[in-house]
C-alpha cells in the first residue's frame, strides 16, 4: 500500500470500504435514481468518513490558501471584471470565493452541502445543489466554467449530459476549464491504495483522447491543452499528448506504470483542457 501520511492504515481502509460500497450503489443505479443519489451518497460519505482528505484540507487554512493560489494562476488568464464564473464541484468553495472578489457573479454547483455548510457567502455568490447532471443556470450567461477533479466522479451515462449542459449555459466565446486525473497514471481515488483500477467514487477516469472526443461530441470545436501543475501551466500541443497516450496504451502494464510514475510523464498527462464555445 502507498502511504497516506495524514491517516492511519485503519482509517484509509475504512474509508476505502465505505466509498467502494457507496460508489457501487451509484454505478449500478438508473438515471432517475441518480437525481438524488449523488447528494445522498456523498453526504453519507462525508458523515461516515470525518477524516476524509477534503474535510481535512478545509480545516487547514494555510494549505487551502496555497492550493487556491495555484489554481488561480490558470483561471486568471480567462477572467475579467464583468465575468460570470461557474465552478462545478467546488468542494469547500474556497476557490470560488476567491474568484468572487474579482468578477461580477459566481455560481458554485455541487451535489453535497456537507463541506460547504456554515460558510459565509458574499452577495455575488450563489451556491446551487443539483442532481449531478443538469446545471440549473440560465443558458448563454456564463463566461468561464471550471471544474477540477469532477468529471471522474460522474456516472459515465451522465458525463455527456452534464457536458452538454455546460456547453449550453456558456455565452458565445465562453470557455470551460476542465481538470481531471489521467486514467493512465491512476487510479486516483482512495482505491489507489488497494486496486489496479478505480473502484471508489472515481466512476470513470479519462485520458486527453477520451475527454477531447467527449467535448467535441457536444459542440466544442476549439480545445487548448496545458501541462504542468502546482501553479505552473504551459500550453502544449494536444496531438502530441494524444500520441504519448497512444504509445503508453500499447506498452506492457508493468512498464507503463513505471513510466507513468515519473514526474515528466505526470506533468504531461495531467488532463488540463480548455474548450471554447
Amino acid at each position: 500500500m502507498q502511504k497516506d501520511e495524514s491517516r492511519t492504515f485503519e482509517q484509509v481502509k475504512k474509508h476505502y470500504e465505505i466509498e467502494k460500497e457507496l460508489a457501487s450503489k451509484l454505478l449500478n443505479s438508473n438515471r432517475e435514481d441518480r437525481q438524488h443519489l449523488y447528494t445522498v451518497l456523498y453526504d453519507q460519505l462525508f458523515k461516515q468518513v470525518p477524516h476524509h482528505p477534503q474535510l481535512i484540507r478545509k480545516a487547514d487554512c494555510k494549505a487551502s490558501a496555497k492550493e487556491v493560489d495555484r489554481k488561480m494562476r490558470l483561471i486568471v488568464k480567462y477572467l475579467r471584471d464583468d465575468s460570470t464564473f461557474l465552478e462545478v464541484g467546488p468542494g469547500d468553495c474556497m476557490l470560488s470565493l476567491e474568484v468572487a472578489k474579482r468578477v461580477k457573479k459566481v455560481y458554485a454547483v455541487d451535489v453535497s452541502q456537507e463541506i460547504t455548510k456554515n460558510s459565509i457567502l458574499p452577495q455575488n455568490f450563489e451556491l446551487i445543489i443539483y442532481d449531478g447532471c443538469t446545471i440549473p443556470v440560465t443558458a448563454n450567461t456564463v463566461t468561464v466554467a471550471y471544474s477540477n477533479q469532477l468529471m471522474e466522479h460522474l456516472h459515465p451515462e451522465d458525463a455527456f449530459d452534464q457536458l452538454r449542459s455546460i456547453y449550453k449555459l456558456l455565452a458565445p466565446g465562453g470557455v470551460y476549464i476542465c481538470i481531471t486525473p489521467n486514467r493512465l497514471t491512476g487510479p486516483h481515488d482512495v482505491s489507489k491504495y488497494f486496486d489496479e483500477v478505480a473502484t471508489g467514487f472515481h466512476l470513470k477516469e479519462y485520458t486527453h483522447t477520451d475527454l477531447s472526443s467527449l467535448f467535441a461530441s457536444v459542440g466544442f470545436s476549439k480545445m487548448t491543452a496545458y501541462i504542468g501543475g502546482k501553479g505552473i501551466y504551459l500550453r502544449f500541443p494536444l496531438f502530441l499528448i494524444k500520441g504519448l497516450e497512444e504509445f503508453l496504451c500499447v506498452m506492457p502494464s508493468s512498464l507503463r506504470k513505471k513510466l507513468a510514475d515519473t514526474l515528466l510523464v505526470k506533468a504531461l498527462l495531467g488532463v488540463i483542457l480548455v474548450a471554447k464555445k
